[in-house]
């Protein structure tokens, strides 16, 4: 469902699940764990691209594969220490631990978890027909992949609220005006080759001592942050609005009234 090859020491990691708009699956997420480590390990690489195959980049979650397996979301879940990162947040973090640029093309729908492995990449080159949303309240839910500490450097508090608060979608100029889009082209491969030809001048060496010193100045540790993501997911899934929610995002289903809120600090 992830397909991984190195092309001219070029990493193409693409998304293959065409038919469900490359929603998510359990399987998914360990395959990126797994490639993310693939080039961390070989120091040929000097350049990722993540891509997906059809008319979208990433649909989100398959909530409804996930929902069917609790095991599943257990291991998505699962740390050993509470500011460790799991699973769901290493395949958006773990690009940026990487010592070379990453960049992701963005087409049709770039929703929900499939915006948060975008936002883990260092660019993002989008397609006109782009649309893009932090979707996880629709289902009751709250972002717990990383990005919280990400998204800070590219949003202002206000849109990044309203974003994740709304799950309204937005469309590719709207998201690059927002900071959650690089660039805006038609032809996006053209783009990046351009960029890592250019790119092929400079030392390995410094782009990755840049990369390193940026990230830590833009995105300073936060194992609070990455503990406090999954304990409200834990404590949101354990709710019966979230229950409820999860009826009400599915399309044509009634829409059912929500209990008092519970009690959050």
């Amino acid at each position: 469902m992830v397909q991984f090859e190195t092309i001219e020491n070029i990493a193409w990691v693409t998304l293959k699940r065409a038919e469900k708009q490359n929603a998510l699956s359990f399987e998914m997420f360990k395959q990126l764990d797994q490639i993310i480590h693939k080039v961390r390990a070989n120091r040929q690489i000097r350049a990722v691209i993540i891509q997906s195959e059809g008319e979208h980049f990433c649909s989100g979650l398959d909530v409804q594969s996930v929902i069917k397996r609790p095991s599943h979301i257990f291991k998505l879940l699962i740390k050993l220490l509470p500011g460790n990162q799991n699973l769901v947040q290493r395949v958006v973090l773990g690009w940026r631990t990487l010592p070379v640029p990453v960049y992701a093309i963005l087409q049709g729908n770039c929703l929900g978890g499939g915006l948060h492995i975008a936002l883990g990449a260092d660019f993002r080159i989008a397609k006109p027909n782009t649309q893009v949303a932090i979707m996880e309240s629709r289902w009751g839910l709250c972002p717990d992949m990383g990005t919280s500490i990400i998204l800070p450097s590219y949003v202002n508090q206000d849109n990044a609220l309203l974003l994740a608060m709304s799950a309204e979608r937005i469309n590719a100029h709207q998201a690059k005006e927002y900071g959650l889009v690089t660039v805006v082209h038609d032809n996006p491969i053209d783009y990046i080759e351009q960029q890592i030809n250019s790119l092929r001048q400079h030392s390995p060496d410094a782009l990755a001592a840049i990369k390193q010193l940026y990230n830590r100045a833009y995105h300073p540790p936060s194992r609070r942050l990455l503990f406090l993501e999954t304990w409200y997911q834990i404590k949101l899934l354990c709710t019966k609005n979230t229950r409820i929610a999860m009826k009400n995002g599915v399309k044509g289903s009634d829409s059912k009234p929500y209990f008092k809120r519970a009690k959050w600090k």
